[in-house]
């Protein structure tokens, strides 16, 4: 393992459990437990899995202008947001493409800005450079805080005897400032993998007894800890598209199926003009959802086939653990995802047939909405 990558305030933890570690957007991140990566997989579908998280990136705005300063370099409006709320939204380059996507948090004196750790630098660099000239200050908080991910429809049960706060209360896309088996946490109900879950935020020097706590604690309910793999299963499986595999500065949110999030209606902001062109003129190529209608395993890179052309790239693709059968995500031509549009994966030298459907392709998830 390369010295030069980073290690979260988890990793003993991970050693200590077996993890099998690998690099990852610059870190050393556990991919799978002795359990595999299914069993992990099924623990978040069935009791709870936890996931270390503290690779991602944290920064706090504040000041007179911070809201304007989130206002511009964001797709989404975060002038509705209600303190204890968080918000889904983008960044985007002048072109349009999508340099990362990110979470808003709002507290009553500050935001909190929770971005990919594979983009932390440039993230940090882009909203700093458009924030001169403004009334305000950005810290990076990302090496004093850890983030730990409890998912799965046991997690609230597995939690609230660790926290002070009303659970029950903290809706979805909401959260609460409180304390963890006695750290002081951001505990937000959002996470990447469809279930009903939390989102721990804690100091980095608490961060390894609360991870201890939980794996302990949450045992006799079916908890497991859970890396990578998993992760990456799970997300697909309900759709979430991945930074810089269906997400990139290449293709902007309307193209990946992200025009949700961008409010065209607020103050300019950056690429504002670029996308509203796109919108009227129409995308050329859209992110689509791919399921296989035979056995067959669509992996990252594999190309998508129309009528015997290769027509896309899949962007991300596993077989499902849940539903048993291929699923990818991948950028085709618009007119092509359409539900039932036959759309296939080459896998070496065969084509397996498969048709679009959009996303989510599992729908059983507990996440509450």
């Amino acid at each position: 393992m390369s010295d030069t990558l980073s290690r979260t305030p988890i990793y003993d933890e991970h050693v200590a459990l077996g993890g099998k570690m690998v690099p990852f957007a610059g870190y050393e991140m556990p991919v799978q437990y002795p359990t595999g990566i299914t069993a992990e997989h099924q623990a978040v579908r069935t009791a709870a899995g936890l996931f270390d998280a503290s690779h991602m990136g944290e920064f706090l705005v504040r000041g007179p202008q911070a809201l304007d300063l989130i206002q511009k370099v964001s797709v989404n409006d975060a002038s509705v947001l209600d303190v204890g709320q968080c918000q889904y939204t983008a960044l985007c380059l002048e072109n349009g493409g999508i340099l990362d996507d990110f979470l808003v948090y709002r507290m009553e004196d500050r935001y909190m800005l929770v971005v990919n750790a594979s983009r932390r630098e440039e993230d940090w660099e882009w909203i700093t450079g458009h924030a001169e000239g403004m009334d305000v200050e950005l810290v990076d908080l990302s090496d004093g805080m850890a983030l730990l991910a409890l998912q799965g429809p046991k997690a609230q049960e597995i939690l609230a005897p660790m926290a002070d706060a009303d659970l029950e209360a903290v809706g979805y896309y909401r959260f609460t400032e409180g304390t963890v088996d006695g750290a002081s946490t951001i505990i937000s109900r959002t996470g990447y993998t469809g279930e009903d879950g939390f989102e721990l935020y804690v100091p980095s020097e608490s961060a390894a007894a609360v991870w201890r706590k939980l794996v302990e604690d949450g045992a006799a309910a079916g908890l497991l800890p859970a890396g990578l793999g998993s992760r990456d299963s799970l997300r697909l499986e309900v759709g979430f598209a991945l930074n810089g595999n269906d997400l990139d500065d290449e293709h902007t949110p309307l193209e990946a199926g992200l025009g949700w999030l961008v409010k065209l209606g607020k103050d300019d902001f950056v690429a504002r003009d670029v996308l509203v062109k796109q919108k009227e003129d129409g995308v050329p190529r859209r992110l689509a959802g791919i399921r296989l209608t035979e056995r067959g395993f669509p992996r990252p890179g594999y190309p998508i086939v129309f009528e015997g052309a290769d027509v896309g790239v899949v962007s991300s693709g596993t077989v499902s653990p849940s539903l048993g059968y291929g699923i990818a995500l991948g950028y085709v031509p618009s007119e092509l995802v359409k539900a039932d549009t036959p759309l296939g994966v080459r896998v070496r030298d065969k084509v397996i047939p498969g048709v679009v459907q959009r996303p989510p392709f599992y729908t059983e998830g507990t996440v509450r909405r």
